[in-house]
């Protein structure tokens, strides 16, 4: 009993600690197939790509009832059908693009990515598909809508997205307040409406989408000599690729076939046809009047299926999680309570076992689980070439992280059990695991199911961190909403009311059944021997 404890319990804990072993290459996204040909893009920085809810203006699924469309998209299936391959969209974080292609989970980025001299070092670029300009997208009330200059965003609290070239042309501005690179075009705009900023920097095509979208929002543009200096390569957009990849001599001889015309006719379209355009054009056709109300209605009818997915996906990860951390927390706590053995090589095999999980409580205890999920997925890709499918390294992530806490919550559930129990099952001949499974175990089940439940209630909410990795959970699919439509308050309101639900319902159903496994606060004495009932009678 106590070796295959042990072995189980060493067995979990690597398959945690390192991500390896046999699960991680069953589970393993497969090579690209050479019919297919994988594009990864963010499916959120419209006019260049977004997601939408149909098959509409030739989109192209991306699972879970999504699909995507763009004026990206239009460039990948012309160059997928120059290769004579089928086009598949991975949608994809902006950070994990690069690690994605390297590691040969997708063949090409097409996500509005500029081939700079930084990003060449890493990724092989094909000749530009299009070229822009650079903006500063601002609130339309604000001092700095007249601007027509840099010298005019003085003092201005400016930002630009992270790991673009865009945040690091701000220093061109004189005096100018540099605020924290930030993630996605989403919390960018947001920042702005709310105040936090002044202004963005962007590209032509993004700040036309965001005047379209509302008139909060307006785009500056410079004249010649008056803007950001840049070079050729910043404002262009290449198709990035492997290094040497002998593919890209063919895709720039696609790219070379699409006429400057036909590429400024494509980013056209896609600004007319993008979601929130063609929402602004329904709702004025209906004669919908302006207000929340509206927008809530308007947003749960294109986007609820969407969000109840991820919501879905919340609850799936959450649930698998939980459970499989608390029997990780069960597994080690047992495992730690094993009296020391006799013999010296047991004794050494033991305190070792001791010592990983040591190592591995305060690893995953001492680290966010944002970066556990950036190493164990993005890791483990640049690093070992293994590339996790999404699901299983969230769930992977979740439940060690999950099974850290819960080792420490099981240790005081087993020591909350009397001492005088271990004692009496060790008077009678009970081996340890013997009163483990029989008498602490049932205990601590009970001791630790308010702790176990709070951590069910944690993972639900912390699932959130995975969009790092691009998991559809609920607060994935509400982001994706919010790039398209820019309904930021609406979207992550409905958001919120939703993960309000499930954890409310959730924390009922515990406990109720924590009330199930106490029993009825009185009992009434039942007789089994009728002669002892008619002597008390």
């Amino acid at each position: 009993m106590k070796k295959r404890i042990a072995m189980l319990t060493l067995w979990t804990v690597l398959l945690g600690v390192f991500g390896l072993g046999a699960a991680s290459s069953s589970y393993a996204d497969e090579k690209t197939p050479t019919d297919k040909f994988r594009v990864g893009m963010e499916a959120g920085y419209a006019p260049f790509n977004w997601t939408q809810t149909d098959d509409s203006h030739g989109a192209v699924p991306i699972g879970n009832d999504s699909w995507a469309g763009g004026y990206d998209v239009q460039i990948a299936k012309k160059v997928a059908e120059g290769l004579g391959k089928e086009l598949v969209i991975v949608k994809t974080d902006w950070d994990g693009l690069p690690v994605a292609l390297q590691s040969g989970n997708i063949d090409a980025v097409i996500a509005g990515m500029s081939p700079t001299a930084e990003r060449k070092k890493e990724i092989g670029f094909t000749d530009p598909y299009y070229q822009s300009d650079l903006v500063m997208v601002v609130r339309a009330d604000s001092q700095f809508a007249k601007a027509t200059s840099l010298d005019d965003f003085r003092g201005a609290k400016i930002t630009g997205q992270q790991s673009t070239f865009h945040y690091t042309v701000i220093d061109q501005i004189p005096d100018v307040e540099k605020e924290q690179a930030v993630k996605t075009f989403s919390q960018m705009r947001a920042a702005l409406l709310s105040g936090a900023i002044d202004g963005y920097v962007s590209e032509r095509p993004e700040g036309v989408t965001a005047e379209i979208a509302s008139k909060q929002y307006k785009m500056v543009e410079f004249s010649d000599g008056a803007g950001f200096k840049t070079n050729p390569e910043d404002v262009q957009v290449a198709v990035g690729m492997r290094q040497n990849d002998p593919d890209i001599a063919k895709v720039n001889e696609i790219l070379a076939g699409i006429s400057e015309a036909e590429r400024l006719s494509l980013m056209d379209r896609a600004i007319k046809e993008q979601p929130v355009a063609k929402s602004a054009e329904d709702n004025e056709a209906a004669g919908a009047k302006p207000g929340l109300l509206t927008d809530f209605k308007n947003i749960w009818t294109q986007y609820g299926g969407l969000f109840l997915r991820g919501a879905g996906m919340t609850l799936f990860i959450a649930l698998i999680s939980t459970v499989v951390g608390t029997m990780i927390g069960l597994l080690i706590g047992v495992f730690r309570t094993i009296p020391e053995a006799v013999s010296k090589g047991r004794r050494t095999l033991q305190r070792f076992g001791n010592w990983l999980l040591s190592v591995y409580i305060e690893v995953f205890r001492g680290t966010p689980m944002m970066v556990q999920a950036m190493v164990i997925y993005y890791g483990l890709g640049m690093a070992f070439e293994i590339n996790l499918n999404r699901t299983f390294a969230a769930l992977l992530i979740v439940s060690i992280n999950t099974g850290a806490y819960m080792s420490e919550i099981v240790r005081g559930g087993i020591f909350a059990v009397d001492r005088g129990q271990f004692e009496a099952a060790q008077a009678i001949g009970m081996t340890h695991g013997q009163t483990m499974k029989k008498i602490v175990i049932p205990q601590v089940l009970r001791n630790i199911l308010p702790a176990t439940g709070n951590e069910f209630i944690i993972n639900i909410k912390d699932t959130a961190v995975l969009s790092v990795i691009s998991v559809a959970d609920l607060f994935f699919q509400g982001n994706s909403a919010a790039g398209t439509n820019y309904k930021y308050f609406q979207v992550f309101t409905i958001i919120a009311v939703m993960y309000l639900i499930m954890t409310y319902t959730i924390t009922r159903i515990l406990r109720a059944l924590e009330h199930k496994m106490d029993g009825p606060a009185s009992y009434e004495k039942t007789a089994t021997n009728p002669i002892q009932s008619e002597l008390e009678e």
